[in-house]
């Protein structure tokens, strides 16, 4: 099986893990703050706080943003179900975003012509969750513009995108966002096997981030309430959690950093070669106009939504791992139960109903992408589109 993202692991990485395993620390040691430091300098930011997984690190934005019962925060519907389940952890309400029909994130316009309804109904939300799809940057100015004018935090789901680019910054640089949260998963462009961090330039937040993955417990003075026991004295100040990252995942991410310049390289020599080998083929290829600046981590190509599911089951028979991303988190069962409803967000809705994700990973060969790019054709004639129905086409 060709699988749609894998992880790509050297000598040096296995070495990085083996030299923890050896030391005096497995866990709360050096490795996570050299980890740390090398994401914060690769991301031209502050600060960084590595925790156990991405989804903890949405949770504890939330929470270090002020999010708690009675708040509302916004996000796209295209994306893993985590990015609007951090609020729900908090107490607070989700709402959805409907995207841009060519890049795929969370469109500004309508983020725009929704914020200016809810100003009219005293309903607007404290955080939005813009999510880099695919590994492209959503409009990162437009958004941080309508953070200022409507008064809302802006909290970047990077889990895609370390290593994309918007404008002349790095995404995770912290310059139209108060936080942004990365992925380590095994298939995410580095890998720490699983592992999140957050960064951002607000030392009140960052200092928050990392009370609250340790418990909310301090050995700090200057934020205890009462005078010291002693050496082994500590204070828990407030509710926190034990999302902490250990050493042997840290060293692993850390080694697995000075190979990103490569695995970008890699991953976007692929996505050129895609783009020429799918030229011809009756389908919809990824926008074009952010090919240098994303961090390519999906490919995802349009086809027909009555052929979808034939062609899917095709290639996975051809044993290429394809895969769809996402269902839109409004219409899980989960969800409806809160009252979203089919129809709500039309665009993502239709972009699902065509999604096939091909394999794109540092470690895919040309020669097997040969072998997607066959198999796909091959499942593409076995399931000609169906006529276009001109009519429906214009209403």
């Amino acid at each position: 099986m060709i699988s749609y993202g894998r992880q790509l692991v050297d000598e040096e990485d296995i070495a990085a893990v083996v030299a923890v395993l050896q030391s005096d620390w497995l866990t709360q040691g050096p490795a996570v703050p050299r980890f740390e430091r090398a994401v914060a300098q690769y991301c031209q930011v502050a600060h960084a706080v590595a925790v156990g997984n991405g989804t903890m690190a949405l949770h504890l934005g939330c929470l270090a943003a002020g999010i708690g019962p009675g708040d509302l925060v916004w996000t796209s519907p295209n994306t893993f179900v985590a990015s609007a389940n951090c609020a729900r952890y908090c107490g607070a309400a989700v709402d959805f975003v409907d995207i841009d029909a060519q890049t795929l994130n969370l469109c500004p316009q309508k983020l725009a012509d929704k914020l200016v309804a809810a100003r009219r109904a005293e309903r607007l939300p404290k955080l939005v969750i813009p999510v880099h799809f695919a590994g492209r940057s959503c409009d990162m100015e437009a958004i941080a513009g309508l953070g200022r004018e409507f008064g809302f935090r802006v909290m970047e789901d990077a889990s895609h995108a370390l290593g994309a680019r918007y404008r002349d910054t790095r995404v995770g640089s912290g310059r139209y966002a108060d936080l942004t949260t990365l992925s380590f998963h095994a298939v995410k462009l580095i890998t720490s096997a699983e592992g999140g961090m957050l960064t951002t330039n607000d030392p009140e937040l960052a200092e928050r981030l990392a009370l609250l993955r340790t418990h909310g417990i301090t050995r700090d003075p200057q934020h205890m309430t009462a005078a010291s026991d002693g050496p082994w004295y500590y204070e828990q100040v407030e509710l926190g959690f034990n999302y902490r990252l250990t050493d042997l995942q840290a060293a692993l991410g850390e080694s697995q950093m000075r190979r990103l310049p490569e695995f970008l390289d890699r991953r976007r020599q692929l996505v050129r070669r895609y783009r020429e080998l799918l030229a011809d083929f009756p389908l919809t290829l990824p926008a074009a106009d952010a090919d240098a600046d994303s961090a390519w981590h999906l490919f995802v190509v349009r086809v027909a939504a009555a052929q979808r599911r034939r062609v899917f089951e095709s290639m996975r028979a051809a044993g290429i791992g394809v895969n769809v991303h996402y269902i839109p988190v409004h219409l899980q069962p989960d969800y409806r139960q809160l009252g979203f409803a089919p129809g709500q967000f039309p665009e993502a809705e239709r972009y699902y109903q065509e999604a096939l994700t091909l394999p794109l990973h540092a470690a895919l060969t040309d020669e097997q992408q040969d072998q997607v790019v066959a198999a796909l054709a091959r499942a593409l004639a076995e399931t000609p589109a169906p006529a276009r129905d001109l009519a429906r086409d214009l209403k």
